[in-house]
């Protein structure tokens, strides 16, 4: 039966994508119930694209410390399967730590961050020229670095 479940997750996946940035019943709480446990389903089945945005949704928008902690697990997973969303936001939760789970890990931020940048990811690239400028995670500051990662960044016309 697990391989029907993991068969299923990413049609289970889209479906609760697209309640979820649906107009209809906005203020729903069984709409909002349903498509949070649907999110889950893909989740706890491995899909990539479910575990970073219920992650996110969880740990971002989640009520109590329980859960912003098993969302940010769920990313972690994402993040390990090269969701390069999710490799930013546990870069951004192991430079700022949370709570008794995440501990604050300068190495696992940078290399996080730096995951995500080899990915095009905006933010994580304009974190890496911040941390080589102004040498912050444990880095000296680089010059040459910072020049790298700034050159990925995009003109702004």
């Amino acid at each position: 039966m697990r391989w029907f479940s993991r068969l299923i997750a990413p049609l289970v996946f889209i479906i609760a994508y697209t309640m979820f940035r649906s107009s209809v019943q906005k203020k729903s709480r069984k709409k909002h119930d349903l498509v949070m446990k649907l999110f889950r389903f893909a989740a706890d089945n491995g899909h990539q694209k479910a575990l970073s945005v219920y992650g996110h949704l969880l740990h971002f928008r989640g009520d109590g410390p329980e859960n912003r902690i098993q969302g940010g697990i769920y990313l972690q997973q994402a993040a390990e399967k090269g969701d390069y969303k999710a490799q930013y936001q546990m870069g951004r939760i192991y430079e700022e730590g949370f709570e008794h789970y995440f501990q604050i890990d300068q190495f696992k931020a940078l290399s996080y961050y730096t995951r995500a940048a080899e990915h095009g990811h905006q933010l994580a690239i304009k974190r890496l020229v911040d941390i080589f400028s102004e040498g912050e995670l444990g880095q000296s500051v680089s010059r040459e670095e910072a020049q790298k990662w700034q050159n990925k960044l995009p003109a702004i016309h």
